[in-house]
C-alpha cells in the first residue's frame, strides 16, 4: 500500500506543469501554444523569458528531487528505493495528468532526481551541460550529451561500487531524454535546430 502511493505521489508530483503554470498565471500565456510547444524549461525561457525559464526550470529540477526524498519521508514503513520514486516522476513529467499527458523532455526533473540521489553527479552534469551549451549553441545537444554521460558515469559507478540501481535508472533517463529530442536530432542533422546567443 505505501509503495503504491509513493509511486501514485511522485507521479502527481512529476505531473506538475510549472511552464503552463507560470506562463497562464503571470503572463496569460498558454506556452504549449507557442515556441516549440514543449512545457519544459527550455520553452519557457524562449517564449515567457529569462527569469520565467529559471523559475520553471527550477522547479522542474525539485520536483525529481522532491520525490526521490519520498522513501525518506516513509522510511519508517518501506524500503522502497528513491530512484525509483524519482523515475515515476520523471515519466510523470513526460505525460503529465494536468496537462493532457503532454509534457517536457525529462532533462530538467531527471537531472533533480540525480540532485536527490547523488549530488555530485548532478553537479557534473551541470558543468557538462553547460560546456557544451557553450561550445555548440544547442540546447537540445547539449542535453542529449548530458544523458550520454550520465549513462556512461553510472555504468563506470557500478563497476566501482556495484550500485547497479542507479546505472539502470541512468540509463533509463538518458534513453528518455534522448527518445523525446528525436525530433531536435533531425533538426540539427538539418541545420534548422535554433541555437541560443546568451552563452
Amino acid at each position: 500500500m505505501v509503495y503504491a502511493l509513493i509511486i501514485v505521489l511522485a507521479y502527481l508530483i512529476g505531473s506538475i506543469p510549472f511552464g503552463l503554470i507560470v506562463g497562464k498565471l503571470f503572463y496569460g500565456i498558454d506556452i504549449r501554444q507557442h515556441g516549440s510547444g514543449n512545457l519544459g524549461g527550455t520553452n519557457s525561457f524562449r517564449v515567457l523569458g529569462k527569469k520565467a525559464g529559471i523559475v520553471v526550470t527550477s522547479a522542474d529540477i525539485l520536483k525529481g528531487t522532491l520525490a526521490t526524498l519520498l522513501p525518506a519521508i516513509f522510511s519508517f514503513s518501506t524500503h522502497f528505493h528513491p530512484l525509483a520514486a524519482g523515475l515515476f516522476a520523471v515519466i510523470g513529467h513526460m505525460y503529465p495528468i494536468f496537462a493532457g499527458f503532454r509534457g517536457g523532455k525529462a532533462v530538467a526533473t531527471s537531472a533533480g532526481v540525480l540532485l536527490g540521489y547523488t549530488y555530485p553527479l548532478f553537479i557534473l552534469l551541470i558543468l557538462v551541460f553547460l560546456l557544451c551549451l557553450k561550445l555548440t549553441k544547442y540546447v537540445s545537444l547539449s542535453s542529449i550529451i548530458a544523458g550520454l554521460f550520465t549513462a556512461v558515469y553510472t555504468f563506470v559507478n557500478m563497476i566501482f561500487t556495484g550500485d547497479w540501481v542507479l546505472f539502470i535508472v541512468g540509463l533509463a533517463l538518458a534513453s528518455f531524454v534522448i527518445y523525446r529530442h528525436r525530433a531536435n536530432i533531425t533538426r540539427i542533422k538539418n541545420k534548422t535546430e535554433p541555437k541560443v546567443t546568451w552563452i
